[in-house]
């Protein structure tokens, strides 16, 4: 199944939270920080304006982003835990 998010909403595939910490300590699931970077794989078409045209989102497919920890909707997709966020939850794009 695909998932075509619309408007200025961006589906992220958020990275593995750390099972293991630097020093060799296991960390349970309560213990594991939430992952705050992913890979973005599909964007919606643009916020809309005032005038009835579409802003150009500023993130594209593949792109490996950081956003906000607590933003977010999540989905199970295939047995794959994906986020929609807005674009404006989007932080900053790794290159």
């Amino acid at each position: 199944m695909r998932i075509e998010p619309i408007g200025d909403k961006v589906v992220v595939k958020p990275m593995e939270a750390d099972e293991v910490t630097a020093g060799g300590i296991v960390l349970p699931d309560s213990a594991r920080q939430r992952p705050q970077q992913g890979r973005v794989l599909s964007v919606g078409q643009g916020r809309l304006l005032e005038d009835g045209s579409r802003a150009t989102p500023q993130v594209s497919d593949g792109d490996q982003v950081v956003y906000d920890g607590f933003g977010g909707s999540k989905v199970e997709v295939d047995g794959e835990t994906l986020l929609i966020l807005n674009e404006h939850e989007i932080l900053a794009v790794l290159e």
